[in-house]
């Protein structure tokens, strides 16, 4: 019986599932890595699945319908001109939020506790969770804000992925990366800007937890150690989504 059931569902590896869905075998481990296909690690160190478990993504089960294919979505396909500044693994970033399939889901009370104790701890009218595609500034989460998403090309989002730490701006109006910037310009009038990485479980920074005034400050040490506090829940929740993504 175990015989039978081995021949009926083999083990693929990693290259075999690329043919399979049509895509690179980095997006196929990057996948494996975030739980976006279920998969385990051999002795060795490489990862494996079943021809089962790919299946349900090629016929469409809920978390196939609920995440992009970044070979073939140009939303998670790096931009050729960016006008923003990106880093050297742009490409693997946007495999790795594909595989999150969090973009355009609904409103999440996980996550909207979150930017409420941000705004709290920090006294900022405007906390964000904000995930970033080729095109979009995405919020998941937000406080004080009424759109969902901005260009990409307006994201101080896009200069905090870069970093390892928090990123902080105390005056944008002083700062020439975003005096211009149309949202410092107009609504919501941003003058100053904290926010810290969102990494997946492979360490790819996804978007940030950010907070935001319409007042040039400067934060003290317990409100930035209580972002970054949050942030690494943020983080937490986004490496336990996996496969249990909701549409």
């Amino acid at each position: 019986m175990q015989s039978n059931l081995q021949e009926d569902d083999p083990i693929l590896t990693t290259s075999e599932v690329a043919r399979l869905l049509g895509v690179a075998t980095s997006t196929v481990q990057i996948w494996m890595e975030s739980g976006a296909i279920e998969s385990w690690k051999t002795p060795g160190g490489h990862r494996r699945t079943r021809l089962s478990l790919v299946q349900g993504l090629m016929h469409g089960d809920d978390q196939a319908r609920s995440t992009p294919n970044p070979s073939t979505d140009k939303e998670y396909q790096p931009a050729s001109q960016p006008g923003y500044p990106v880093g050297v693994g742009e490409r693997s970033r946007l495999a790795a939020l594909a595989a999150t399939g969090l973009v355009d889901t609904d409103e999440e009370a996980r996550f909207d506790r979150l930017v409420r104790l941000a705004s709290m701890v920090t006294g900022s009218p405007i906390a964000l969770i904000s995930l970033l595609t080729s095109t979009r500034q995405w919020f998941k989460a937000r406080v004080g804000l009424a759109g969902r998403e901005t260009p990409r090309d307006w994201a101080f989002c896009s200069h905090a992925i870069l970093k390892n730490e928090l990123f902080v701006v105390e005056d944008a109006m002083e700062d020439e990366r975003f005096r211009t910037n149309p949202l410092v310009l107009q609504e919501p009038h941003i003058r100053f800007y904290a926010g810290v990485p969102l990494r997946d479980k492979s360490g790819q920074p996804l978007g940030t937890l950010c907070v935001i005034d319409r007042e040039p400050r400067r934060l003290r040490a317990a409100e930035v150690q209580g972002l970054i506090d949050l942030a690494e829940i943020a983080s937490s929740e986004i490496q336990a989504t996996g496969r249990n993504v909701r549409n």
